[in-house]
């Protein structure tokens, strides 16, 4: 046993961390009083040094708190996060997006230029070039104003600007000129009429547009 001269308190000596150098090879202080110390040592260092150390803040059963906005919140409002120790991100999910955003715009100029970058390798500027050279309009219906980047998902290439229905139809069947023919076919012979619904032009320009940029064998 042995008496810890800040609490004052009579513990086991196991209450006690191993120091060799101590004539009954265990500290001054107990544990907790020797955990204390440190801390409060640390905290001095680093304000002689003009830095501030984080206050610990006391864990809620099934909620976290986020350091940005100070709020305790449930743990799916955090985003997931595998690389720390709780599977969460630091902050929720409204502070995340907000730094996020915030460093996405000072390090690009916003988080469209970001992703057009990660993704495609070309920024906001190669983007309005390729508007301007279709008139404004999708690449292949002409509509205006298209706002979708496609590319060539076996290459990486860009090839243009299309409308949401366009981008999404050339998804769908995967650029396979076969495909997009035998859709049209099968509309036709369904009595669908060609202005309703793809017409010669549309189909032309889907085989120009396709078939410039990749060839399916």
């Amino acid at each position: 046993m042995k008496t810890c001269p800040d609490c004052g308190e009579l513990k086991p000596l196991d209450e006690f961390g191993l120091l060799t150098s101590a004539p009954d090879g265990h500290a001054r202080y107990c544990k907790p009083c020797f955990r204390r110390r440190s801390q409060a040592s640390y905290r001095k260092r680093r304000g002689i040094e003009g830095r501030t150390v984080r206050v610990r803040v006391p864990r809620v059963e099934g909620q976290k708190r986020c350091p940005k906005c100070g709020d305790y919140k449930p743990l799916e409002d955090f985003p997931r996060n595998r690389s720390t120790w709780d599977g969460l991100a630091a902050y929720c999910k409204p502070c995340h997006n907000a730094k996020g955003k915030e460093t996405y715009t000072r390090l690009y100029g916003g988080t469209r230029e970001y992703h057009l970058r990660r993704r495609y390798g070309i920024g906001q500027i190669e983007v309005d070039q390729m508007l301007e050279e279709q008139g404004g309009k999708c690449a292949i219906c002409r509509r205006p104003d298209p706002e979708h980047v496609d590319h060539d998902h076996a290459t990486g290439k860009v090839r243009g600007m299309l409308c949401f229905n366009c981008n999404q139809a050339l998804g769908n069947v995967r650029d396979q000129l076969v495909v997009l023919g035998k859709m049209q076919d099968y509309l036709m012979k369904a009595g669908a009429e060609p202005a309703s619904y793809i017409d010669f032009r549309f189909r032309r320009a889907i085989v120009e547009f396709a078939g410039s940029t990749r060839h399916t064998p």
